[in-house]
């Protein structure tokens, strides 16, 4: 069972962290998005913010994504440039890079997105921070370069959620990450 992601309130912003987290870096937008929780503390305005791991799930993400302001989604992408490479893709840029596969789950994305607009329900604007993975493998765990990685992405995070008006300040002590455990008890060969 995954840890349960924090739920701020009736949300104007949603971040969402998207991947497969049993197959290495794929899960690198669940991995940034548990980091995000981890390292900082984040107090939205009226408006709220729902922070969550939506994982490789498809239409249980309608109701969360239905008619937020700012969808945020954290992902694994393939866009062509080299591995490790961490991309911004915003609003109109969106729906020109669901014209080739992103992810592994990219079409269940785009998909939700087109029926929430076809509702006339979808987010007013939305922005993937993704990074190329670098491994693929079926193991737990990022690579050690998705691992170096990880930080810019989350910074990319932050600022995303600073320039939305989210207060965010680190936590005095980081809180435990369920996946990042999880990763180094399967590397010591201890059952979850």
């Amino acid at each position: 069972m995954t840890e349960e992601f924090t739920v701020y309130g009736d949300a104007e912003i949603l971040v969402i962290g998207m991947g497969n987290v049993l197959m290495q870096d794929e899960g690198v937008g669940v991995r940034a998005v548990e980091e995000l929780e981890s390292r900082y503390e984040i107090t939205a305005g009226p408006g709220g913010i729902d922070i969550m791991d939506g994982g490789t799930t498809g239409t249980e993400l309608l109701e969360p994504m239905k008619g937020v302001k700012h969808l945020i989604v954290a992902d694994a992408i393939n866009t062509g440039a080299p591995a490790g490479t961490i991309v911004r893709i915003a609003d109109e840029e969106v729906p020109a890079f669901f014209q080739t596969k992103l992810s592994n789950h990219q079409l269940g994305l785009s998909d939700l997105l087109a029926l929430l607009t076809l509702r006339g329900e979808a987010p007013d604007h939305v922005t993937i921070v993704g990074m190329v993975p670098h491994h693929l493998e079926n193991k737990l765990g990022l690579s050690d370069e998705a691992n170096r990685g990880l930080p810019e992405m989350v910074d990319m995070l932050v600022n995303e959620l600073k320039a939305l008006g989210v207060q965010v300040s680190e936590r005095a002590e980081n809180r435990p990450c369920y996946w990042a455990e999880q990763a180094k008890r399967e590397t010591a060969g201890q059952c979850a």
